[in-house]
């Protein structure tokens, strides 16, 4: 009589680990995202385990608590741990580091990923894990959190940031959007654009992409930069030069410029590249214009232009990006 084979193992083991007063949305986001890839034979691509630094109940930041099965032992196990935020941060009195936390860092294997969503990384911060790496937080937290670990490079204007293995997102569903990343990246854009439809969620948000921050609107009327955004966006397949841009709002170069960072986070070259590469994917996504005319569309003026704005920003030249998306449709050169 022959023993009876052990399952395989699914490919990377992905620990979420609770702590107490974790946030439940974020603790939720890699048990639905990673747990939702799976291969062409609907094989799960992720095993996902969420322990507690200890089995049992853990209290939550509303008003109800989660039981994990699996205590802190589980960290060691992990190829990716993902670290949801727990009310950690400036304003809490909270430990940033408790010792069974750093404890069960410490037992992390090399190589491991480690992950943060929002203020989980002032945790990773404290353990000396984001020392002379470019980091991201909460927006509301970036300043307080940059003057307390001044060996962290802080960037408060993105979504999430990937430092060689160790990530962190800004907050909530930045979360989703650094999870759907990491599925891409391991994976695919095949599997993740899956992964996103039966999770509705947008397949891909980039990385660099700024937070959306509250900002005081300009007192001085017609100071604002919208109207002039809204007229660019309608005219993205025509050359625009900062000029033009400023000559539109009735500005200098040099005011509307420091306005436009001031409200959108980014230079206006910056921003009018993103919407180029943004009117470039959804042409590349929905029609089957050969690629010489997205470019066209999108205001590249070339496709080898095109193409290197598209590969700066998705990872993939124009064809493949289409390919991958249309889930095998022809690509047009």
């Amino acid at each position: 009589m022959h023993d009876q084979a052990a399952p395989a193992r699914a490919a990377h083991r992905v620990v979420v680990l609770a702590l107490d007063g974790v946030y439940p949305f974020e603790l939720s986001i890699p048990v639905r995202i990673f747990g939702t890839a799976a291969g062409a034979d609907d094989r799960p691509l992720y095993e996902v385990v969420t322990c507690g630094l200890a089995a049992g109940p853990v209290r939550t930041s509303a008003d109800f608590t989660v039981t994990v099965e699996h205590g802190a032992e589980a960290v060691a196990t992990a190829d990716t741990l993902v670290l949801p935020p727990f009310g950690c941060g400036y304003d809490s009195p909270r430990e940033w580091l408790p010792a069974p936390l750093a404890a069960a860092l410490a037992t992390l294997r090399p190589g491991a990923r480690i992950v943060s969503i929002c203020t989980a990384s002032y945790a990773l911060a404290a353990a000396g894990l984001l020392d002379g790496r470019r980091a991201t937080t909460h927006w509301n937290e970036a300043a307080y959190f940059q003057a307390t670990f001044p060996r962290v490079r802080v960037d408060a204007d993105v979504l999430f940031v990937e430092d060689g293995d160790v990530l962190t997102a800004a907050g909530v569903a930045s979360g989703v959007d650094l999870c759907m990343h990491l599925v891409r990246r391991d994976h695919g854009g095949e599997v993740a654009n899956r992964v996103a439809r039966r999770c509705v969620v947008a397949p891909w948000r980039d990385g660099g992409q700024a937070q959306f921050i509250e900002r005081p609107v300009p007192a001085e009327a017609g100071s604002a930069t919208g109207a002039t955004r809204d007229w660019a966006l309608g005219r993205l397949d025509r050359p625009l030069s900062l000029a033009d841009l400023a000559a539109h709002a009735r500005m200098s170069v040099r005011t509307f410029s420091r306005r436009f960072r001031q409200e959108v986070g980014m230079t206006p070259g910056q921003w009018l590249a993103r919407q180029r590469v943004e009117h470039a994917r959804r042409l590349l996504e929905s029609t089957d214009l050969p690629v010489d005319v997205v470019a066209e569309r999108a205001g590249f003026g070339t496709a080898a232009s095109m193409r290197q704005h598209v590969v700066a920003a998705l990872g993939v030249p124009p064809s493949a990006y289409r390919h991958t998306f249309r889930g095998g449709a022809a690509a047009l050169p």
